[in-house]
């Protein structure tokens, strides 16, 4: 838990300094301490928990920043985009997996995971410009909202 987080204050630094935003430098230091990389090995179990804790506390961040009104305010656009988006992005994942030669459930599903953005990354890169109160701000974290939700009933299916 201290080397992870102490490489991820150092990449995250190191990462600022580049002028990249330090989410990159936090996600190269969660690469370097994994389970996959070899050298240090770190706790599988402990590490499962303290991602679903992680991922919790993200979650936590966005509902912050999420406003049922501001959510109908753009639901015009944000709804209708998602889920065209979500609906090219899943087509073209099952295309791609019937060409592999993949069951059409497994290209569905490769075809969901296509269509999701990272609600996270995008809300702290908007919160890095300051455009999370302007209106392409509140349609982006709409549309996002939406995605999400429309991720949360097919993982439910």
């Amino acid at each position: 838990l201290v080397a992870g987080l102490g490489l991820a204050f150092v990449f995250g630094a190191l990462a600022q300094k580049f002028r990249f935003p330090p989410l990159v430098g936090y996600l190269l230091a969660g690469v370097a301490v994994g389970p996959f990389t070899p050298g240090f090995v770190a706790d599988q179990g402990l590490a499962n928990q303290l991602a679903e804790i992680g991922v919790i506390l993200l979650m936590f961040g966005v509902g912050l920043h999420f406003s049922l009104k501001d959510l109908l305010s753009v639901k015009a656009v944000a709804v209708p985009g998602a889920i065209v988006q979500i609906g090219v992005a899943t087509l073209l994942g099952l295309g791609l997996g019937l060409l592999l030669g993949w069951t059409w459930v497994a290209g569905v599903v490769f075809g969901l995971a296509l269509s999701v953005a990272s609600t996270v990354v995008l809300l702290r890169a908007l919160q890095e410009r300051r455009l999370v109160q302007t209106e392409k701000g509140k349609i982006a974290v709409g549309w996002l909202i939406v995605e999400d939700l429309a991720m949360v009933l097919a993982l439910v299916l």
